[in-house]
C-alpha cells in the first residue's frame, strides 16, 4: 500500500491550526534548495543563513498572520521571499550596481570583480549586452521612470518631480516597463543570470 506524502498546502494549513512541527516539516522539505539558493547568490556561508533565518522569520510572522494566500504555491513564495532578502542585503551592502547615466551605457560598470574567471567573464559581458538591449527596448517614458527607479534608486515621488509627471503616472511607467521587459525576455527566451 502506497502512503501518500502530505503536500505543501497541509503543512502550512496546519501549522496555521497550531501544529508548530508542521513548520519543521516545510523547513526541513525545502532548506536545501532555499539555502543553495540564497548561498549561490551571496557565496558566504554566514550570510546564507542568515538570510535563510531571515526568510523563515518572514515567513512564520506572515502565517501567524494569516495572510499566506498562494494555495499550494509554498516554495515559489518561500523563494521569492529569499530572492527579496538577498537583494535587501545587496543594497544595504551597497554592492548593487547604480546606473550613472553616461553615453556608453554600461550597467554593471560599478562591480570590479577581479575574481572573475574567463567564463563568468563572457557570462557577465553577455547578461550586460542582453540588459541594455532590453532597456533600449523599451519606449523611452519607461526607459526613463526604470533607469531612475532601480539604478539612481530614486522614490516615484522624486521621478515624478524630475519627469514633470503625477507619482501615479511614474508608477503607472514602472509597472509596464518591468511588463514589457518580461515580455520581451519570454519573446526571446533570454536568460538573465551569471
Amino acid at each position: 500500500m502506497k502512503r501518500s506524502i502530505p503536500t505543501d498546502a497541509h503543512y502550512v494549513s496546519a501549522y496555521m491550526n497550531g501544529d508548530e512541527s508542521a513548520l519543521c516539516e516545510l523547513i526541513t522539505r525545502h532548506k536545501q534548495r532555499i539555502y543553495s539558493f540564497i548561498y549561490s547568490k551571496v557565496f558566504d556561508k554566514d550570510i546564507a543563513e542568515d538570510i535563510f533565518q531571515d526568510t523563515f522569520i518572514k515567513v512564520i510572522k506572515t502565517l501567524k498572520r494569516g495572510a499566506y494566500n498562494e494555495e499550494g504555491k509554498f516554495l515559489p513564495w518561500v523563494m521569492r521571499i529569499a530572492h527579496n532578502l538577498v537583494i535587501d542585503h545587496f543594497r544595504k551592502s551597497n554592492r548593487m550596481p547604480k546606473f550613472e547615466n553616461k553615453d556608453d551605457f554600461n550597467i554593471f560598470s560599478v562591480l570590479s570583480d577581479n575574481s572573475l574567471n574567463i567564463e563568468k567573464r563572457m557570462i557577465k559581458g553577455q547578461v550586460e549586452n542582453d540588459v541594455r538591449r532590453l532597456i533600449e527596448e523599451l519606449p523611452e517614458d519607461q526607459k526613463t521612470v526604470l533607469m531612475m527607479r532601480i539604478y539612481k534608486e530614486m522614490s516615484f515621488k522624486e521621478i515624478s518631480e524630475r519627469t514633470g509627471v503625477s507619482i501615479n503616472t511614474a508608477l503607472g511607467r514602472m509597472r509596464y516597463a518591468l511588463i514589457n521587459l518580461r515580455k520581451v525576455i519570454e519573446k526571446h527566451n533570454i536568460i538573465l543570470t551569471n
